[in-house]
């Protein structure tokens, strides 16, 4: 399947673009910048304007490649404009989101540009004044024109997010994947484990819980953990039908929140964090009603895990992972043991628990 690029990527091919045409005078027909994947990629560029030396315009058309994206086909653009002092402004324009509630990784008040593509941004353009010798700084603007029409169709006013989408991307590249083909790979991994005499399995969502979880199961081998990715029912019913008689789900509070929910498929799509549920839960474990009611009105999964852990409330956190584990239970029939570790991002614990079914 065919691989496409971020609007992260997307928006600094277009700033680098605007930036040669500020600089030079000269409308690139692409540029090539490099992306955090590890390759540098040619963008082909459109809508050049330029207006006596003192701005320009830029855009390139995003390709999601074969991935399905609500922002497959956008315009991003950019105005580069000339700032009295060094160094490189970023900002959102017209269709780039704009941040309202915190518990994001851009503050309050910004626009919804990621860090990761801040930075790409900020390096193609510095790439930009270091060859060409310039002595003043640049400030850039990412517009997508369709931006808020698009981001109805994504979670971004649910997130606060208003005005348009946000400019995304941690690699550059979208992997798109089948997944029925994903679904695939669960099965032939929890085959070879089976087959190599392992009753025990540890499932997490991806690769960064799953280095945390080898490293708090370091007994185990390396067969016996699983990448699951969203498929939690879909995982855990093969796991069983293999013979497998433990089970522990190692991952962070986001994902596993919705498990404890009785969701067993985990996209953003399918599930959304439910902070009604989270509130009470919270209540549950002793946290007082004014907390309870900032938890309902939270924007994010890591923000209640902060409000939680500033309240040193350790007990909403195995409240969780024993909800997650009944629900697990209950979808397998019972007859298995399941535990569920949750952690922070960075690998610490926040809360365990196990029940035998």
């Amino acid at each position: 399947m065919r691989r496409g690029y971020t609007t992260g990527a997307c928006a600094a091919a277009a700033a680098k673009g605007a930036a040669l045409l500020l600089v030079t005078g000269e409308a690139p027909q692409t540029v090539e910048i490099d992306l955090p994947a590890g390759f540098r990629h040619a963008f082909e560029l459109t809508g050049w304007q330029r207006s006596a030396g003192d701005w320009a315009v830029c855009a390139t058309v995003k390709d999601a490649g074969d991935d399905p994206d609500a922002t497959h086909q956008a315009r991003i653009e950019a105005v580069v404009s000339w700032r009295d002092t060094p160094g490189v402004e970023i900002d959102g324009g017209k269709g780039v989101g704009r941040v309202t509630k915190p518990g994001l990784p851009v503050a309050v008040g910004e626009a919804a540009i990621n860090p990761v593509p801040r930075r790409m941004i900020r390096e193609a353009v510095s790439e930009v004044l270091e060859e060409h010798g310039a002595g003043r700084g640049l400030r850039v603007v990412i517009h997508v024109p369709e931006g808020e029409a698009i981001a109805l169709k994504t979670l971004n006013p649910r997130l606060g997010i208003l005005g348009g989408i946000s400019i995304l991307g941690t690699r550059g590249v979208v992997t798109p994947f089948s997944a029925e083909a994903y679904k695939a790979s669960v099965v032939q991994a929890i085959s070879v484990a089976a087959a190599m005499g392992n009753k025990q399995l540890i499932l997490t969502t991806g690769g960064s819980s799953e280095k945390y979880a080898q490293a708090m199961f370091a007994e185990l081998p390396e067969e016996a953990f699983i990448q699951m990715g969203e498929y939690v029912g879909f995982s855990l019913g093969h796991a069983k039908t293999h013979g497998i008689t433990k089970i522990t789900l190692v991952g962070m509070a986001g994902k596993y929140s919705k498990v404890a929910q009785g969701a067993m498929l985990i996209h953003s799509r399918n599930a959304p964090v439910d902070f009604g549920f989270l509130a009470k839960v919270a209540a549950e474990s002793g946290a007082d009603q004014r907390l309870a009611e900032e938890i309902a009105g939270a924007n994010t999964a890591s923000q209640v895990v902060d409000l939680m852990t500033e309240a040193g409330n350790d007990g909403f956190f195995e409240q969780l992972c024993m909800h997650a584990c009944r629900h697990c239970l209950k979808h397998m029939n019972g007859d298995m043991t399941v535990g569920m570790v949750l952690i922070t991002m960075k690998g610490r614990v926040l809360g365990r628990a196990e029940i035998r079914g």
